[in-house]
C-alpha cells in the first residue's frame, strides 16, 4: 500500500482544477498547470479533495499510485503558493547579479558566464552571493537552480563554487610537507 498515494490532495480556496481524461489542469493566483497523467491510475474529486486510486493490482499500477499523488500535490502547490531554491556563491571574487533577462555570474573565469533566464522562473540576487529561484512548477525550478550550479560546483579543498543554501561540502585535507 502507498503511503503517499493514501493521502489525498487538498484544493485551498481560489485554486481550481479541471479533470479531463488524462489531462489535469490547476489553475491559481499563481498561473496554470497542467500534468498528463497515466492511465492505470484512478482520480478522483470530491469537494475540496483530490484522491488517487490504482486501477488494478499490477505492479505497475502501484508503482504510479504514490507518483501520481506527488504529481498533483506539487501541482496545487505551486498555483498557489510556489517554490523556490536558495543557493550561495563562496570564493573570493565570485559573484551574481541579474541584468534584463540574464543572470551574469563571474566565477573565476576569464569571462562573466552570462544564463539566459528561462521563461516561467524568477531569479533573484538579494546581494552579490546569494540567488533565489522561484517559479510555480517544481521541476523547473529545480533544473534551473541544478543548471546555474553546474557552472562551478562547490570544490573539496577550499570549498569554493556555487551550492545549494544548506548543504554540506565534505571538505578533503590539502598536501602535507
Amino acid at each position: 500500500m502507498s503511503r503517499i498515494g493514501k493521502a489525498p490532495v487538498e484544493i485551498p480556496d481560489g485554486v481550481s482544477v479541471d479533470i479531463s481524461g488524462l489531462i489535469v489542469t490547476v489553475k491559481g493566483k499563481l498561473g496554470e498547470l497542467s500534468a498528463t497523467l497515466t492511465d492505470d491510475v484512478e482520480i478522483g474529486q470530491e469537494g475540496n479533495l483530490l484522491s488517487v486510486k490504482p486501477r488494478n493490482d499490477s505492479p505497475l499500477a502501484r508503482k504510479m499510485w504514490g507518483t501520481t499523488q506527488s504529481l498533483l500535490s506539487n501541482l496545487v502547490t505551486g498555483v498557489n503558493e510556489g517554490f523556490s531554491r536558495n543557493l550561495e556563491i563562496q570564493g573570493v571574487g565570485y559573484r551574481a547579479q541579474v541584468q534584463g533577462e540574464n543572470l551574469v555570474l563571474q566565477l573565476g573565469f576569464s569571462h562573466e558566464v552570462l544564463f539566459p533566464i528561462p521563461e516561467g522562473i524568477k531569479i533573484q540576487c538579494s546581494d552579490q552571493t546569494h540567488i533565489n529561484v522561484s517559479g510555480n512548477d517544481k521541476s523547473r525550478v529545480g533544473q534551473t537552480a541544478a543548471e546555474i550550479r553546474r557552472y562551478r560546483p562547490p570544490e573539496p579543498y577550499k570549498g569554493k563554487g556555487i551550492r545549494y543554501e544548506g548543504e554540506f561540502v565534505y571538505r578533503k585535507e590539502g598536501k602535507k610537507k
